[in-house]
């Protein structure tokens, strides 16, 4: 029916019929439940979502993410000549503090300044979605990941209530990633810090909690200090490459391993782990052995596309801040 009332809006060229969040199934089931597991009032959960309505541009938008671009047009969205000085600025001005979160956490500060780029461009793209709308959308209106999306919804009323937010008031992306390192409400709770000491997790105003925050949950996810990211293989290897690359980002077969699959590998420890990343080009393909710090990277965003726009944000940052 709502799919018939939308196809009829658009052909009669009439606004679509708006849809409450509230009235959208599963709701009923959800607030029964936040009551049920975590005390919250049925009726000022309820009055929350007064007014907030299903988004079709958010589901839209979730349906083309840039990850699904090839690497060649994916790259020069987040390498480009003013993201990297941004980012040397950001270097520059936090310079202390990214040593700080380093000497906690192990985490290369290349690594942070790239996150932190790729993600809002050093806080100018936070997003301006409120998150009742995204994940009351995703939650309750977008089948393929509702259950995910719902989750975080409860994570984020959590959060809101923990942190002393009017989750009324929060914005964030279309998908409902927060603040200056785009966390999202399970992300938050588990992993933000509060690197500055204010007794707050402040990820939309304190740089220190930002940084120091992204560097936790980096190390949490597997982050090695000291360790490799990535080794560039040669164009004229043998070995089936896109073979082994669709065995997956995480890092499963040892160097050996991999030499006996055909790859020509000098000069790296045979019992070392990597998994082959491969990446679309204009013409032909770049592959890559990754590592399990490469592979902490992903675990932010679950993409190759992702993490190497990190890896290489950072390290045009670092040759620019060395000079």
């Amino acid at each position: 029916m709502r799919v018939l009332i939308l196809l009829l809006a658009l052909l009669t060229g009439l606004p679509a019929v708006a849809q409450p969040i509230a009235e959208q199934p599963g709701f009923d089931a959800f607030v029964e439940r936040m009551e049920r597991e975590h005390g919250f009032n049925p009726e000022r959960l309820r009055a929350l979502f007064d007014g907030v309505e299903i988004r079709e541009d958010i589901i839209a938008t979730i349906k083309r993410p840039a990850e699904s671009l090839p690497w060649y047009r994916y790259r020069p969205i987040f390498l480009t000549e003013e993201r990297i000085h941004a980012g040397a600025e950001f270097w520059e001005e936090h310079r202390e503090t990214l040593a700080q979160a380093q000497a906690e956490y192990g985490v290369d500060p290349a690594v942070v300044a790239g996150i932190i780029g790729v993600e809002t461009y050093y806080g100018r793209h936070k997003g301006d979605d409120p998150l009742l709308e995204s994940l009351g959308t995703l939650g309750f209106a977008y089948p393929p990941r509702a259950d995910f999306f719902r989750g975080e919804l409860e994570e984020f009323l959590l959060m809101a209530r923990e942190e002393q937010l009017d989750p009324a008031e929060v914005t964030g992306s279309y998908a409902g990633a927060m603040g200056r390192p785009q966390f999202i409400a399970s992300s938050f709770r588990a992993f933000a810090v509060d690197f500055d000491g204010d007794g707050r997790r402040d990820l939309w105003n304190s740089w220190p909690d930002t940084i120091g925050s992204v560097a936790r949950y980096i190390a949490d996810h597997g982050w090695e200090a000291g360790e490799p990211l990535l080794h560039r293989l040669p164009e004229d290897t043998e070995a089936p490459l896109e073979e082994l690359a669709e065995e997956g980002l995480k890092p499963s077969l040892t160097v050996n391993e991999l030499r006996e699959r055909g790859l020509a590998l000098e000069g790296l420890a045979g019992d070392r782990k990597a998994a082959v990343v491969r990446l679309e080009q204009e013409e032909g393909h770049d592959h890559w052995l990754a590592f399990g710090n490469f592979y902490a990277i992903t675990r932010y965003n679950h993409s190759e596309l992702y993490a190497m726009a990190v890896h290489q944000l950072g390290e045009a940052i670092r040759e620019e801040v060395d000079g």
